[in-house]
């Protein structure tokens, strides 16, 4: 384990932020907290910047998730051999059924607000155990336990009935779009941009808000900010890096899938 080891702290709170990085000054006085973000957004870009031993990450934050945060990371982490291993990751939560069933599920370490010096103790013995065996996450385990996690969010929020059209307006009115024309959506901003064989068009509607609407069977998200249909995937490439991109029948566009999501195309 090395003598300072750092982290990262990530609450919209800041009270509750303060209270936690307070707490483990008297726990672990050898951490060093490098850095504290007051959104998803931010997080994602201080972890990557930092590149700490541990990320403690909010659940419910401006921006995105702390699951989203998580994803993130694990989607944008360098998988150059020489780089530092991602971060071991601790949720702090709310109290929250789902969540507690998906983080045991996933094998994922987590603290509940607010946050008691007991149950904080035991998590910090459980890291500087990793951190001592020099049992840190690596990349694709990282990946394992978000595919785990995000799987058990889409289960739980999966909607009775599946769209036929999504609503595109239009200059002059409303554009209705058959779900079954789509080839891809890809986020952009607050809204999606969907992509048909006869052009684009965008709907006010979150990625998030979207998938568990559509038929898992035929749409599948292969990045945080996209969703491919798989009627129209023709190939999915390989390159010497692992790296694996989509050929989609009749259209130009070629999206990259996230390594959290190239076990769904190993067999192509």
């Amino acid at each position: 384990m090395k003598n300072n080891p750092t982290a990262i702290v990530a609450d919209d709170e800041k009270l509750l932020a303060e209270s936690l990085i307070r707490d483990l000054k008297k726990i672990w006085p050898e951490l060093q907290v490098v850095a504290t973000a007051a959104n998803g957004d931010q997080a994602v870009s201080l972890v990557l910047e930092h590149c700490p031993d541990v990320a403690f990450l909010d659940i419910q934050m401006p921006g995105s998730t702390g699951i989203e945060v998580a994803q993130a990371i694990a989607e944008d982490w360098p998988d150059d051999p020489g780089h530092t291993s991602p971060p071991l990751i601790i949720f702090v939560t709310a109290y929250d059924k789902w969540a507690l069933e998906a983080f045991s599920a996933a094998a994922v370490d987590y603290l509940l607000k607010p946050v008691k010096p007991e149950r904080l103790g035991k998590t910090v013995g459980r890291l500087k155990q990793h951190l001592h065996q020099s049992d840190t996450l690596s990349i694709n385990a990282l990946g394992a336990q978000m595919r785990q996690l995000l799987a058990s969010d889409s289960t739980m929020s999966t909607s009775a009935s599946q769209l036929r059209f999504v609503r595109a307006g239009m200059r002059d009115g409303v554009r209705m779009i058959p779900v079954n024309e789509v080839v891809l959506f890809v986020s952009a901003d607050k809204y999606v941009t969907v992509h048909t064989h006869s052009g684009e068009a965008l709907i006010r509607e979150s990625l998030k808000s979207l998938l568990p609407q559509l038929d898992p069977q035929r749409f599948v998200q292969i990045h945080r900010g996209s969703i491919v249909n798989l009627d129209f995937v023709e190939e999915a490439m390989r390159d010497d890096t692992g790296k694996v991109t989509l050929k989609l029948r009749d259209h130009q566009q070629q999206p990259v899938v996230s390594r959290i999501y190239r076990h769904l195309f190993q067999a192509m």
